[in-house]
């Protein structure tokens, strides 16, 4: 379950994922992202910014939630990264 907004008290922690996605150098490292061995499938829709941050998207097209892959990809990421939304400890 994801914590509330207020009750994630690390500034570099996502409090959720959407289907475009901003995470700072900060947050990539809190977060362990890129991990080359894990996020192949992630890096493949990613591009590094100039200031090391990450623009990440979870899927080619826009995220439909009705859509079975779509929805195993969100889910499969939130397993990836369990301190996003503030559910384990960075």
């Amino acid at each position: 379950m994801l914590k509330k907004s207020e009750d994630i008290h690390s500034p570099e922690i996502p409090h959720r994922l959407g289907w475009l996605n901003y995470w700072s150098a900060a947050t990539a490292q809190a977060i362990g992202f890129p991990d080359p061995a894990r996020d192949a499938d992630l890096l493949s829709r990613s591009r590094r910014t100039a200031t090391g941050g990450w623009v990440v998207r979870l899927t080619d097209a826009p995220l439909d939630l009705d859509n079975p892959a779509h929805l195993d990809t969100l889910l499969r990421a939130y397993a990836r990264f369990p301190v996003i939304g503030g559910r384990a400890s960075p």
